[in-house]
């Protein structure tokens, strides 16, 4: 049972990443890393969208040995990115509006709330 787990882990990985690159997020930024650790973390438990400052954050700089405040920035950054890079059919699909310059850029939060439920629709981790 921990193998089929373990596959399920690679394969969600796997499709965060897919998306990302997608989104338009190259793999060289530091907030690629960061975000793919976040998004892994809250397709498991959803609770930490709600406290992204609190609880994310802090987990993902002493992860990378880093502060929060640089965990965030790199993350908005990468969201800053995607919003110019990305596919806005995409966009569309995820959060009901493109990328368009008519429209704000999603917050972090939101960014990562709306991307982690979508994986978590697409891995029928949602009853």
């Amino acid at each position: 049972m921990a193998q089929q787990n373990m596959v399920s882990r690679h394969e969600t990985t796997q499709m965060i990443s897919d998306l990302m690159l997608e989104l338009g997020i190259p793999a060289h930024l530091r907030g690629y890393q960061f975000l793919r650790s976040a998004l892994e973390m809250c397709v498991e438990d959803m609770e930490l969208v709600g406290s992204v400052t609190k609880l994310l954050y802090p987990d993902l700089a002493k992860r990378y040995q880093t502060t929060d405040t640089k965990v965030e920035r790199a993350i908005r950054n990468a969201i800053e990115v995607s919003w110019d890079r990305g596919n806005s059919d995409l966009f569309e699909e995820l959060f009901g509006y493109s990328n368009g310059p008519e429209y704000n850029r999603p917050t972090n939060s939101e960014y990562i709330a709306v991307v982690a439920d979508y994986i978590r629709l697409e891995n029928g981790l949602i009853g």
